[in-house]
């Protein structure tokens, strides 16, 4: 997870086409801090999440966006709420594995690799700089379309 989390600060910082320095001078930290950070060697606590996600102007959630989760195996490391067997019922169906862990790290590292792509970069730098927000929809509408034939809204 915190591989994850570093991996967004990066990528969003890197949007906003600023460096590690400048992002180190507006949270009060040095730029090995941010390296550390998205290198994901130092976990970001919650109140340093939020001076970064206001910093980069993204709600938190951005930092948790596209994350895939882990299967677990049976119900032991599931939270509490997940776990808990609502009462005078049986627990529900669907909480087996569907993939293995080798698959889901997959996964994520193809997820990861598209996202340091400079031509990733290139394109959603083109789409902010689009100043009218109905038009970036409609951009961001038309390549869905291209993408997923027969999937159009």
């Amino acid at each position: 997870m915190d591989a994850h989390v570093g991996k967004r600060i990066r990528l969003r910082r890197t949007l906003l086409g600023l460096s590690q320095e400048k992002l180190g001078e507006a949270l009060g930290v040095t730029f090995q801090q941010i390296q550390k950070y998205e290198r994901g060697a130092n976990r970001v606590g919650a109140s340093r999440l939020y001076d970064i996600a206001t910093a980069l102007d993204v709600p938190i959630s951005f930092f948790f966006d596209d994350m895939t989760p882990l299967p677990e195996a049976g119900m032991a490391n599931r939270g509490f709420a997940e776990a808990r067997k609502p009462f005078g019922t049986s627990l529900p169906t669907g909480f087996a594995p569907t993939v293995s862990d080798d698959a889901a790290m997959q996964a994520i590292t193809e997820e990861q690799d598209v996202l340091a792509r400079k031509e990733t970069l290139d394109l959603v730098r083109a789409y902010y700089q689009i100043p009218d927000k109905t038009l970036r929809q409609k951009v961001l509408d038309l390549i869905q379309s291209m993408a997923q034939p027969g999937t159009a809204k």
